[in-house]
């Protein structure tokens, strides 16, 4: 059976990295069905300091996500 490839690009690679390595999905790696990459999304920010997020475009409540670094890590996976 051909090895399914997965790449998460999240700010919380750490989070991700408990869940995958038990149970079935662990089975499934150890098995070469499954492939999991975690990439983490502020390794391509380019700013001192690593942000992903800002404040939406003409004010608002809350943050949302730069695009920049999300391009990036698409291209480089």
């Amino acid at each position: 059976m051909k090895t399914r490839q997965f790449d998460i690009i999240t700010i919380f690679p750490e989070m991700f990295e408990s869940p995958f390595g038990e149970s079935i999905l662990k089975r499934a790696q150890d098995q070469e069905l499954l492939n999991i990459n975690l990439h983490d999304l502020r390794k391509y920010a380019i700013d001192k300091h690593r942000k992903t997020d800002d404040h939406p475009f003409g004010g608002g409540v809350g943050l949302i996500m730069n695009v920049d670094p999300i391009v990036r890590a698409i291209e480089a996976i």
